[in-house]
């Protein structure tokens, strides 16, 4: 799952310089926002403030579909969501600084200003403490496809959410970006990370699949459960999400001095290009629509 240009061998990829602003806009598949608060991508009770340790969050709050939700959600739910995105950004800050290995999860406990016990009900094991931080970028841009133009055929939907959500100083800022990059290398040296991006990555696919279906069925509910089911939804979904994914992968692992500063958005559309000419309107059940 994870791009074949990796790092030098004997050199553990270091965490960025200074501490990352927390992005009032839609953060980036790419650059996995904070997830958990109740809020629009720039957060009522913002989860991309400082945290009980006291030092800045990586990037992030929380995505639109979150957003769209906050009103229905309880204010237990609320709670445990803020607990779980503090527990999630702390253990990615950790990880950035001292490395994975040198990580308990009684640390992230501590620096969450949690009780290890309060991490252990979120948590199984200190890995999957950053799942929600890959989720919600992927997540992010699923809901950027939901709400692109309802005229722009799947393809152009989906190059739609790229633009919105993989562009540096857009989606996220340039310095939010330069944290996802150490994020997504240490999934290189651990496998028990690289198990949780690929099942984030997975689950991100049938959200995906969800979404375009959705936009496929042009409101009916009953019509877009069976597409989302359907394989060519599926193979559609995986596609999409794999072109975009391998950029973001490509992006991470690349050390080269024109990558400073700038997101995976040239790769991720350039892998969309050759995915143009797929059969999109019969995988999604649409004659007569252009792909």
């Amino acid at each position: 799952m994870v791009s074949s240009t990796t790092p030098a061998p004997g050199r553990r990829p270091g965490p960025p310089s200074g501490a990352p602003p927390s992005p009032g806009a839609p953060p980036s598949p790419g650059a996995p926002p904070s997830p958990g608060a109740p809020s629009s991508p720039g957060a009522p009770s913002s989860p991309g403030a400082s945290s009980s340790s006291g030092s800045s969050s990586p990037p992030g709050s929380a995505s639109p579909s979150r957003g769209a939700r906050a009103g229905a959600l309880s204010l237990s739910e609320r709670r445990k969501a803020e607990t779980r995105g503090e527990i999630a950004r702390a253990a990615a800050r950790l990880f950035v600084r001292q490395g994975l290995r040198a990580t308990r999860a009684e640390d992230i406990a501590l620096a969450a200003g949690v009780a290890p016990r309060t991490f252990y009900r979120y948590f199984a094991t200190k890995e999957e403490a950053v799942a929600p931080l890959y989720a919600a970028g992927a997540d992010l841009w699923a809901e950027a496809v939901r709400a692109a133009p309802a005229e722009l055929p799947p393809h152009q939907a989906l190059e739609h959410a790229v633009r919105h959500t993989l562009t540096p100083g857009a989606g996220v800022s340039a310095a939010s970006w330069e944290w996802t990059r150490p994020l997504i290398r240490l999934t290189e040296s651990s496998p028990a990370l690289r198990k949780v991006w690929a099942e984030v990555c997975h689950a991100a696919d049938r959200s995906l699949a969800q979404v375009l279906a959705a936009r496929a069925a042009r409101g009916d509910d009953d019509v877009a459960v069976r597409l989302a089911a359907s394989p060519g939804a599926r193979f559609a979904a995986a596609a999409a999400a794999a072109a975009v994914r391998v950029a973001v992968e490509q992006w991470a692992f690349d050390d080269s001095p024109g990558n400073a500063g700038r997101g995976p958005l040239d790769l991720a559309l350039r892998n969309l290009e050759a995915l143009r000419h797929l059969p999109w309107e019969s995988l999604l059940g649409m004659p007569g629509r252009p792909g």
